[in-house]
């Protein structure tokens, strides 16, 4: 009883002493109901129709659901603002969902640095577009982590968390392939037998370096080695030949086979440094991207090295360089200095999220430039957990990462530190769609492993998607139609998921039911019916109305009056009224129909 206060006393439902009636009541009482909004159809560009009836209906926050690129450009400017003269006029805040577009710039055939840089000008321009719903504001823009990436699949048993697929991108050519659990089987030799090792996508991310990068030094042995034997074998003849610049016209027949096969073995040691250079190029750029400032000395010594003792001329010397410059980048070489072998393979995940926050904090410090305190929030969503980057993880790095891109950009530009940070913290944050976390269910994640994501989250968070569904598909419900537990899931968002505006999405809703998921979703999220935020509540309205349909149905229904209290000219003819019976007389002989 310690729970029941004073107002919830109240003649609405079966029992006036549960407030919490219902099937449909999620657990978690939303405070402010002008925190709660619905999306708009994302497959037609009419946003003048969609607001008009959301408002008509009585919504308070209405999202702008572009998530097709091709719809957003679809939208006249006229259109955005006369919707910021509908949501003034009425009072209801407007809020966006941007695009669906891969801020790393990730493609069917791999990454690419332009393809990242066109996502950043779409970015930008819809953040534009959405300013001029409300120029005045800070309009928070949803935007994903990723779109087409694909994710790290887990597993999750009693022994706990296991990465059983991670993608994997190779950075210098941008092309994704993956790594997986395997089992390995090798011979025992000490007491015979087969050995059986397990190894993990990480572990089989590092064979993957560590055999391509000797690899690619293996290749160069054999053609190395050949040429060396060449040049040894007519370096002795040739000698005089090139030292005195003989012309070739005069040469015997021996001395031009002999100088023919030195040139084309010194054109092998030629190619045999292309291809060095080349291997450096990557090691380099791969120990720069980490910031492995004891590798990349290494390298600089490497180099400096190779340029001292190449010699002018001296083919003996140039080949002896090239023998000690592919020695010093040999595996073994790199280990004895304790440093490991270049990761010119990664976690495309670890890939996209570097490259996402270079595109989302360019965005929001062009954004900040054109719009200062008014500028739109850009706020970054968890896909359906499964796809690249859905994890509370990959959501709290992108944001941090932008956030420090924002910060390094503004600090150029001549902003103090403190103040750039207290502007990217403003205007880069989180939006946590609990129906998409949700889905990891399907690898065997509990409701308690999904709460902890929000945990994860929750300080960042800026906006949150409501949708259900079982954790198995995509799918988008009403609250308190799936398993989703949002009750606890908003303990864990805190204060800032309570501020936050709270957008109903229920696609799957609209498309079978065929009808406005915003009288379920007040029930399911336990809304009071009026403005002083207490009872009556939405999720008690099938008791409180009194009506003939509430509680136990139509118990007065009008047949009653019309054959015990309407007079006789109701009855049925065959009894003396007037109203169309079986057509049988009382004296016909035959019983009335």
């Amino acid at each position: 009883m310690a729970d029941y206060k004073i107002e919830d006393i109240y003649q609405g439902g079966y029992s006036n002493l549960s407030p919490d009636y219902g099937s449909l009541f999620s657990g978690y009482r939303v405070k402010d109901t002008s925190t709660i909004g619905l999306s708009t159809d994302p497959r037609t560009a009419n946003i003048l129709n969609e607001v008009s009836q959301k408002i008509a209906a009585g919504e308070q926050a209405v999202e702008l659901s572009l998530i097709q690129p091709e719809i957003l450009e679809a939208i006249p400017k006229q259109h955005l603002q006369e919707v910021n003269r509908l949501a003034k006029l009425t009072g209801v805040d407007i809020t966006v969902h941007g695009p669906l577009i891969d801020a790393s710039g990730v493609t069917q055939q791999g990454f690419d640095n332009q393809q990242r840089e066109i996502a950043e000008r779409k970015i930008i321009q819809a953040i534009g577009k959405s300013h001029e719903l409300n120029p005045s504001g800070n309009v928070p823009v949803t935007f994903h982590t990723a779109n087409q990436l694909p994710g790290t699949k887990y597993s999750k048993t009693k022994e706990g968390e296991e990465i059983e697929f991670m993608p994997v991108v190779n950075r210098d050519t941008g092309q994704i392939t993956g790594a997986k659990k395997q089992e390995r089987f090798y011979p025992e030799l000490r007491e015979g037998g087969i050995r059986k090792e397990v190894h993990t996508p990480n572990e089989q991310l590092e064979i993957m370096n560590s055999s391509q990068w000797d690899e690619s030094l293996q290749q160069l042995i054999v053609p190395k080695e050949h040429a060396d034997k060449i040049l040894s074998e007519t370096y002795p003849f040739v000698r005089e030949i090139i030292s005195k610049k003989m012309d070739v016209n005069y040469l015997t027949p021996i001395q031009k086979q002999n100088l023919d096969r030195f040139e084309n073995a010194y054109e092998q040691l030629g190619d045999i440094r292309k291809h060095l250079s080349s291997i450096f190029d990557k090691a380099y750029k791969a120990y720069k991207e980490e910031g492995n400032e004891k590798a990349l000395k290494y390298m600089e010594n490497v180099a400096k090295n190779f340029s001292n003792n190449v010699g002018q001329g001296d083919v003996i010397r140039y080949s002896s360089a090239l023998q000690n410059f592919m020695q010093q980048l040999r595996p073994n070489a790199l280990h004895q200095k304790e440093i490991e072998v270049p990761s010119v393979f990664v976690s495309a995940e670890k890939y996209a999220i570097e490259k996402s926050n270079e595109t989302f904090g360019n965005a929001a410090w062009e954004s900040y430039k054109k719009y200062k305190g008014k500028a739109p929030i850009i706020s970054i969503e968890n896909p359906p957990a499964g796809f690249g980057l859905s994890r509370a993880e990959d959501v709290k790095n992108i944001v941090v990462g932008s956030r420090e891109q924002f910060v390094k950009k503004a600090v150029e530009n001549g902003i103090s530190k403190s103040r750039a940070e207290k502007e990217a913290e403003k205007l880069i944050g989180a939006t946590w769609d609990v129906g998409h976390i949700n889905q990891l269910r399907q690898f065997g994640f509990s409701s308690e492993d999904i709460i902890k994501e929000a945990e994860k989250v929750a300080p960042y968070v800026k906006h949150v998607h409501l949708s259900d569904n079982f954790g198995m598909e995509n799918t988008e419900l009403p609250m308190g139609m799936g398993n989703v537990d949002l009750k606890e899931v908003m303990k864990k968002l805190g204060k800032k998921g309570e501020k936050a505006k709270k957008i109903i999405e229920a696609a799957h809703w609209w498309k079978h039911q065929q009808s406005s998921p915003v009288a379920v979703s007040l029930e399911a999220l336990g809304s009071p019916i009026y403005s002083m935020n207490m009872s009556p509540y939405w999720n008690q309205a099938a008791g409180f109305h009194q009506g003939y349909y509430g509680g136990y149905g139509m118990m007065l229904p009008q047949v009653n009056y019309e054959m015990f209290g309407a007079g006789f000219s109701q009855l049925p003819a065959e009894l003396g009224g007037q109203r169309q019976g079986g057509q049988g007389g009382r004296m016909s002989g035959r019983p009335m129909e």
